[in-house]
């Protein structure tokens, strides 16, 4: 399924954040946030979201914890870096090996059946490839894991956040996750929800503005093109489904933290916009042939131009309001990735 043929073409954005906005000695809530909408593209700081959403709105945020999901490894040509994508029903995982630990791909020479060293004296066997196969190789693949106990409590123990080379500092698991985290299961942070603070919750709740949860345990985020998005573990929690059904009958909109909360909301909603409570796995994938039927606007960060991530931003937002919105904020110099800037999307 080449889900890339139809997406607008925007500009990579040139600077990607290389560590936490703490870092660079400012606080969550003050990155940078660019505000697209009809009326054009404003530049204001995150902490002011408030001031761009009106009393009746429901905003809506994910409840998804991270995992320190890499792990140091050894197979029989070396070193491996093992991410920890999804544990599935079955009680195996969907992983995927680098040959180093900010390697700017996958191992391509894996082979079934292989084993695999874990600390601990915990192993993985490959079992098979998992989703869609790029041209190249498997990326992901399908394994059996002995380990001593749950497999949360053992990457508490042995595992690291993931990260990619653009980030070359190590930073504690504290900074990849997000205020709202409450049950452990994301291979990476559900990123859009990092800029929020105690302060810009209360802020938001004060304005009459609601924020309600849902559940969604983000796998690998580094997609290859052409590769749609995978299955992943969803919950609408019944009171999520009720405020979301009463703010669109009150004539308030529906605002999405990132794109997992949207996949979510959007899986547990009938053709007729009716939200209900849901749990289980996901396979949509919003574009072109599956527009966002009840997301009214969406907080977001800045990621490369990836064909999925793309179709849904645009699947809510519109593609000319998407392109408009990364040509500004490439002009304007905003950071991208999960330490980056962010963006309010309303359509």
């Amino acid at each position: 399924m080449a889900v890339e043929a139809d997406v607008v073409a925007v500009p990579a954005l040139l600077h990607p954040a290389t560590e936490p906005p703490e870092a660079r000695g400012i606080s969550r809530d003050e990155v940078r946030l660019l505000v697209a909408d009809r009326s054009g593209v404003r530049h204001a700081v995150f902490r002011d979201l408030g001031e761009f959403l009106s009393a009746g709105d429901i905003v809506v945020v994910n409840s998804s914890a991270t995992l320190a999901a890499a792990v140091d490894a050894h197979r029989r040509a070396g070193p491996v870096t093992v991410h920890f994508s999804t544990a599935l029903a079955d009680g195996s995982w969907v992983v995927e090996l680098r040959p180093g630990r900010r390697a700017t791909g996958p191992a391509l020479d894996v082979r079934h059946g292989e084993v695999v060293d874990l600390p601990g004296g915990a192993r993985l066997r490959i079992v098979e490839p998992y989703g869609v196969t790029p041209l190249v190789g498997p990326r992901l693949w399908r394994c059996e894991v002995a380990l001593d106990g749950p497999g949360a409590a053992y990457l508490e123990v042995h595992g690291r956040p993931i990260a990619y080379q653009y980030v070359p500092a190590d930073w504690p698991l504290s900074c990849y996750q997000t205020i709202f985290g409450r049950e452990p299961g994301s291979a990476e942070m559900p990123s859009a929800g990092r800029p929020f603070s105690h302060r810009g919750v209360t802020d938001l709740v004060t304005r009459g503005i609601t924020i309600a949860p849902v559940l969604l345990h983000t796998g690998v985020s580094s997609l290859e093109k052409g590769e749609p998005p995978l299955p992943e573990r969803y919950a609408v929690p019944e009171a999520t489904a009720r405020l979301v059904s009463a703010t669109r009958r009150a004539g308030g909109r529906v605002v999405a933290v990132g794109t997992t909360v949207t996949r979510a909301l959007e899986t547990a909603a009938d053709p007729d916009g009716t939200v209900h409570p849901a749990a289980g796995w996901t396979d949509l994938v919003l574009g072109p042939d599956r527009p966002a039927r009840i997301v009214d606007g969406l907080v977001t960060g800045w990621h490369e131009p990836g064909a999925s991530h793309l179709l849904l931003l645009e699947a809510v937002a519109g593609r000319e309001l998407v392109s408009a919105a990364y040509e500004a904020a490439r002009a304007a110099g905003y950071l991208w990735h999960e330490f980056g800037d962010s963006a309010l999307l309303l359509p």
